[in-house]
């Protein structure tokens, strides 16, 4: 049986060009492009955007992050600035969450949910 060598989620795009946007100015880079889709990676891991998009399916689309510390990556990626550079729903800065893992929480702009999750000790 062969190893899963990656695993990548396909992550709708209502603006195809503004969520390249998006992404890059989140750190990722974009590996290979066409008009369909576009392959973001940041370290050894990566996604799958689509030019495709239906909103109950994007709004209802959730990836998670996890971090060594969240503090820090919130303090480097300064989210709240995305809201005025994208026009997406304001971030909601970390907090231990009922679950019990502390996570914030970033909108793509086309409704994407993203967990910044802090791995637990």
């Amino acid at each position: 049986m062969d190893p899963i060598l990656a695993l990548r989620p396909f992550v709708p795009a209502k603006d195809f060009d503004v969520s390249k946007r998006f992404y890059q100015t989140l750190g990722f880079a974009i590996t290979h492009e066409d008009d369909n889709i576009a392959i973001l990676k940041l370290g050894s891991f990566s996604f799958i955007l689509q030019n495709f998009y239906v909103q109950e399916a994007a709004e209802n689309c959730m990836v998670q992050i996890l971090v060594r510390d969240v503090n820090a990556w919130w303090a480097n990626n300064t989210p709240d600035k995305l809201v005025a550079a994208f026009g997406v729903k304001p971030p909601k800065a970390p907090a231990v969450q009922s679950w019990g893992l502390k996570v914030g929480f970033i909108f793509d702009p086309s409704g994407v949910l993203w967990h910044i999750a802090e791995v637990p000790f």
